[in-house]
């Protein structure tokens, strides 16, 4: 984890002022909002369901093997899993995160893109979707149209998945979003497992996560829809502190800040201290700035500098990244339970021997 810390390093000392965007040079990559997608499909989708999952069936076998096992009174149904437990698989996620041929040398953001598109499906009037399921593990979700790309992050699990064949699919990916966040130097996560994986019937209709050509009333419908107001809305979306945006997955090009494995502010300070102008090329719309062309901003992260209440709370984090990253772990840890029944958080507690949420220690602060 060396130079992942040594990027955090950097980047903090990025932030004693705002930055002039430098040059970088220009690769591609992905991140969450970030693909673009067809108009949402609208119920009645069951048969396309089972078409799809039949078509897949054998690619997406290996995701069945543990299930299986489970069924079966094997490791997976007996394990009865401590806190000590959940910090190994924390260690585990750790020591996969950095990987010097994987876009900027991490795989911590595609992990909390997984995190995040695994949980943002949730309807609160519906009381459907969200992360109690992984049913990204099937076809039909695998290919919805902001999921493009984070097979990169399902695949780099599996092996941990192996290891530790106790941990839900669910509980799993969720977890990884909290190791990336803390090991790229941001706030702590307190993270609660009883996530259970559902089948191909549970998938959530694809359009329910944010479209990135679109506006502030379309983010408003998704995150209100969630159940999080526009201060929580910006909090989360401060996620673009970290990653890129990669052309073969979405179409749009390039990082958001000056050190995409390292969480930060920035993404906030950036939006507001850049002058961000339109891209020119033959790819879909984007700003770029205007200082060096290397950075990006979507069209939806540019709106939240044109609504008045949106930019009121940009303001606030990019003035003070303290209380960024105490409302982005309230914001998470909630976005991370979506969809979740109360009852398995705390039939997930008995063996733990306390109903509280666990807080990781970083792997820094490991003695």
């Amino acid at each position: 984890m060396a130079s992942l810390r040594t990027s955090v390093r950097f980047a903090r000392n990025l932030r004693v002022a705002a930055p002039r965007a430098a040059t970088v040079a220009p690769r591609v990559c992905a991140r969450a909002y970030s693909t673009p997608a067809p108009e949402p499909k609208q119920g009645g989708n069951s048969s396309l369901l089972w078409a799809a999952v039949l078509a897949g069936a054998a690619g997406a076998a290996y995701y069945f093997r543990d299930d299986l096992k489970g069924l079966a009174g094997g490791e997976s149904a007996s394990k009865a899993p401590t806190k000590e437990d959940y910090q190994a698989v924390y260690n585990e996620i750790a020591k996969i995160l950095e990987n010097p041929d994987y876009d900027d040398g991490s795989y911590a953001p595609v992990l909390i893109r997984l995190a995040w598109h695994s949980s943002g499906t949730y309807d609160k009037e519906s009381n459907t979707g969200g992360s109690n399921g992984a049913t990204m593990r099937f076809p039909p979700e695998a290919n919805h149209s902001e999921n493009p790309g984070l097979h990169n992050a399902r695949d780099v699990l599996e092996p941990i998945k192996k290891k530790f064949p106790w941990i839900s699919y669910s509980d799993l990916w969720t977890l990884a979003g909290v190791v990336a966040v803390q090991e790229m130097g941001g706030p702590k996560i307190p993270w609660r497992p009883g996530r259970e994986d559902m089948p191909v019937e549970s998938t959530p209709p694809d359009g329910r996560l944010p479209h990135a050509p679109l506006g502030a009333d379309h983010i408003r419908d998704i995150f209100h829809r969630m159940g999080f107001n526009d201060q929580e809305t910006v909090a989360l979306i401060g996620a673009h502190a970290v990653g890129r945006c990669h052309t073969q997955y979405s179409g749009f090009d390039g990082p958001w800040t000056l050190s995409p494995i390292s969480f930060t502010n920035q993404f906030f300070t950036l939006l507001l201290d850049e002058t961000w102008v339109p891209k020119k090329w033959e790819g879909p719309f984007q700003y770029v700035d205007k200082n060096s062309n290397s950075l990006m901003m979507l069209p939806t992260d540019y709106a939240l500098i044109k609504d008045s209440t949106f930019k009121k709370h940009v303001q606030t984090y990019a003035k003070d990244e303290e209380k960024f990253f105490k409302d982005f772990a309230a914001a998470f840890t909630t976005l991370l339970e979506l969809g979740v029944p109360s009852a398995n958080f705390k039939k997930a507690a008995e063996p733990i021997g306390d109903e509280q949420p666990l807080v990781f220690t970083p792997t820094p602060d490991q003695k």
